[in-house]
C-alpha cells in the first residue's frame, strides 16, 4: 500500500503544484481550464503508478469534485487550502487501501527504488511550492498593512530557498545548520526590520511558519523513506 500511496502522492504534488501554471488557477471556473487540470490530475496518476487501472479515473473524478467545491465556495484563504488538500490527500489514501496493489501491478512493479524516487521527490516539491502558496495565503491579511520595497517575488524566492535548505539538512542528517540558517536570517534582516514594528512582526511570523512547515514536510518524508524500499543514495558524510 505505500509504494502506491506514495505514487499517488507524486502525481498529486505534481499535478496540482508543477503543472499547474497561475493562468490555470486563475482561470480553472473556465470549463476548459478545469477539464485540461483534470486530466493533469490523471495524466500524472497514470505515470506514476503505470497503470491504467479503473481506480485512477475515479481518483480524477474526485479530485475534480474536490475542485468544484472548493470554487463554489469562493474561498482562497489558507484554511480552505489546507482544507482542499486534507480532502484531497483522503482520496489518495482511500484509493491506496482499496487498491493497495495498484503500483506492484503496474509497468514499474520491477522497479523497487521508485517509490523513495516518488518520496523525495514528492517531499521537496510539498515543502518548496506548495510550502510558497500556503504560507503566501496565511500573510495575505497582513501584507497590505507593511511598506513592502524588495525586489519583485523577493520573498517568495528566499521562502522556496529556505524550505529547500532545510529539507536538505534535515534529509541530510544536517539539522544543525538550520540554526546557521536562522542566525543568518536573522543578520540579514535585522536592519530592514528594525525600526518597523509591523515589518518585523509580520517577517517574524513568516519565517516561523515556513521554517516549520518545512521541518514537518522533512520529516514525514524521512518517515516514509524509512518505510520504503533504499533508494541508494548514499548518506552525507559526518
Amino acid at each position: 500500500m505505500i509504494e502506491t500511496l506514495t505514487a499517488l502522492f507524486f502525481a498529486h504534488v505534481m499535478a496540482d503544484f508543477l503543472l499547474q501554471p497561475d493562468r490555470m488557477v486563475a482561470g480553472k471556473r473556465k470549463p476548459l481550464w478545469f477539464l485540461a487540470h483534470a486530466a493533469i490530475v490523471l495524466v500524472t496518476a497514470i505515470a506514476a503508478t503505470g497503470s491504467l487501472h479503473p481506480a485512477l479515473f475515479a481518483l480524477t473524478l474526485g479530485h475534480a469534485v474536490i475542485d468544484a467545491a472548493k470554487l463554489a465556495t469562493r474561498r482562497t484563504d489558507a484554511a480552505a487550502f489546507m482544507l482542499d488538500q486534507l480532502a484531497h490527500i483522503a482520496t489518495l489514501l482511500l484509493t491506496a487501501a482499496l487498491v493497495p496493489s495498484l503500483f506492484a501491478g503496474g509497468l514499474w512493479a520491477g522497479q523497487p527504488q521508485l517509490p523513495a524516487f516518488f518520496a523525495l521527490a514528492a517531499g521537496a516539491i510539498w515543502t518548496i511550492r506548495a510550502g510558497g502558496h500556503a504560507i503566501g495565503l496565511l500573510m495575505a491579511p497582513w501584507t497590505a498593512l507593511i511598506s513592502m520595497d524588495g525586489l519583485p517575488n523577493g520573498g517568495r524566492a528566499i521562502g522556496q530557498l529556505e524550505r529547500g535548505l532545510i529539507f536538505v539538512m534535515i534529509l541530510g542528517g544536517l539539522p544543525e545548520g538550520i540554526g546557521f540558517l536562522i542566525a543568518a536570517k536573522s543578520v540579514l534582516r535585522f536592519g530592514t526590520v528594525r525600526e518597523e514594528a509591523k515589518l518585523s512582526e509580520y517577517v517574524i511570523i513568516g519565517t516561523l511558519a515556513s521554517f516549520a512547515w518545512a521541518l514537518l514536510s522533512a520529516f514525514l518524508t524521512l518517515a516514509a523513506l524509512y518505510i520504503l524500499p533504499p533508494l541508494g543514495i548514499p548518506a552525507f558524510p559526518p
